[in-house]
């Protein structure tokens, strides 16, 4: 009892001396800077546009060597790239698959980070298909007046006006391959996918010192893919569970929701299934599946083997659901993809 007694009277003190201590902790810990030179993939947002308060909006952070680029950036994305451990301040730059509202709408906080979080004297660099400048310029704008506001308040030598903001890197899209980027030791390629009404639309394969990985953006099964990610070691792709949307588009109509059941009927043609993602797993050779941007969200893991569906026996690799604050590490001179979770 004295000691019940004792917290009582004395929470005050005891709870701050437990927050200094997470504070330092929390500070001291950088999970980045222990990783060994390779390419690491990092789930910073796992989910879609529907609710789930587990899963931010679609978000991949690549580590090639001193490079970080982050791939598509959903709402809440920035605050998990945060709790992962990732200075957004030291990122290469954006790659934005396609401009669908739930892969975009995390561009404010992340311009943010990226500005105050490291004094940075210049804009985010934003790549993307013809179409990236008018959404850089949509954020740029709705942003213009809270940067003034931060400069105002911290002054230039933590916020300099000149780095405020996000800066469009269009490239040019050919329909077949890209190169978006090649430099120290790292090829960034972009390739067309399918997501009809959606255009353009892309994913990436990153390759660095005899690693490589692919991440799918929207779409659903594609040819196209699986010859622009022949061989990669990690396969990010994306994936809805026809029959379970299936299952909630009938729930809506039971209730009268017939607009949203009409919106779960039309998701399903532009989107793939797990099933068809481990096919395309199997074709092109991965090493490893990673299935993300989930379709309905699953709140718990429980649901995990309905979502699969029979998706393992179409893919003799691992397939990981993924989930928020996972990282994928494939050191060079290895075969290995190492698994943790950053929170």
């Amino acid at each position: 009892m004295l000691i019940v007694a004792a917290l009582f009277v004395f929470q005050t003190e005891i709870g701050t001396a437990l927050f200094k201590r997470a504070v330092d902790q929390n500070l001291d810990n950088d999970p980045i800077a222990d990783l060994p030179d390779g390419l690491h993939v990092g789930l910073c947002g796992t989910g879609s546009p529907m609710p789930n308060p587990d899963r931010a909006g679609p978000c991949n952070i690549v580590i090639a060597g001193d490079q970080i680029f982050i791939v598509d950036v959903g709402e809440g994305g920035a605050r998990n790239i945060a709790l992962m451990g990732v200075n957004v301040s030291e990122a290469s730059g954006l790659l934005l698959t396609h401009f669908h509202s739930d892969h975009v709408d995390g561009l404010g906080p992340l311009m943010l980070n990226h500005w105050v979080r490291g004094a940075s004297t210049s804009p985010l660099p934003v790549y993307g298909p013809e179409g990236v400048a008018a959404i850089v310029d949509g954020f740029n704008a709705a942003y213009a007046t809270d940067d003034t506001y931060r400069t105002a308040h911290h002054g230039e030598a933590i916020a300099p006006s000149s780095g405020g903001g996000a800066e469009a890197r269009p490239f040019e899209f050919n329909e077949t391959d890209t190169i978006v980027l090649n430099r120290k030791d790292l090829t960034i390629t972009a390739f067309a996918v399918d997501h009809d009404p959606v255009a353009p639309a892309v994913g990436y394969r990153f390759d660095y010192k005899g690693r490589s990985a692919c991440i799918s953006g929207d779409t659903a099964k594609s040819s196209n893919l699986e010859r622009a990610c022949k061989g990669v070691d990690l396969l990010v792709h994306e994936a809805l569970q026809p029959a379970l949307v299936g299952e909630m588009e009938k729930a809506l109509k039971r209730r009268g929701q017939n607009n949203t059941a009409k919106i779960m009927f039309d998701i399903v043609d532009y989107h793939a299934s797990p099933e068809e993602a481990a096919e395309s797993a199997d074709t092109l050779g991965a090493q490893m599946l990673v299935l993300s941007h989930l379709v309905p969200p699953l709140p718990l893991s429980y649901l995990y083997p309905a979502f699969l569906g029979d998706a393992e026996e179409r893919f003799s690799g691992p397939i990981i659901v993924g989930e928020d604050g996972m990282l994928f590490s494939m050191p060079e001179d290895s075969d290995a993809i190492e698994q943790v979770s950053l929170f």
